[in-house]
């Protein structure tokens, strides 16, 4: 699994280096879509099913405000028990907790 993990990690590092608005990676036990232009704003999901079987995955959104999780079974939750929703992480949230 940490393989695919890491393949799976640098084919998102490729296409984000690369121009284009489409990226669609099929594997056997991971997937990842993307649609967006790279330095502007992305969105898209990746999954992968772990060597248990379970499937997890992963939405998320990138652009002028950082890469958010929109939505996922992977992280469902963060310690305050707030589901992902692509406010966190954002960066402009962080320079308002700065302003105050």
């Amino acid at each position: 699994m940490k393989i695919t993990l890491a393949i799976l990690l640098g084919l998102v590092a490729v296409t984000v280096a690369r121009p284009g608005t489409i990226f669609d990676f099929e594997g056997d036990d991971a997937s990842h879509e993307q649609e967006g232009d790279p330095g502007e704003e992305v969105q898209g999901s990746y999954s992968w099913t772990s060597p248990e079987g379970d499937e997890f995955y992963v939405k998320y959104v990138a652009d002028e405000d950082g890469y958010r999780i929109v939505e996922s079974n992977a992280v469902p939750v963060n310690h305050d028990g707030v589901a992902a929703d692509g406010n966190q992480g954002a960066f402009g949230s962080y320079e308002e907790e700065d302003d105050k």
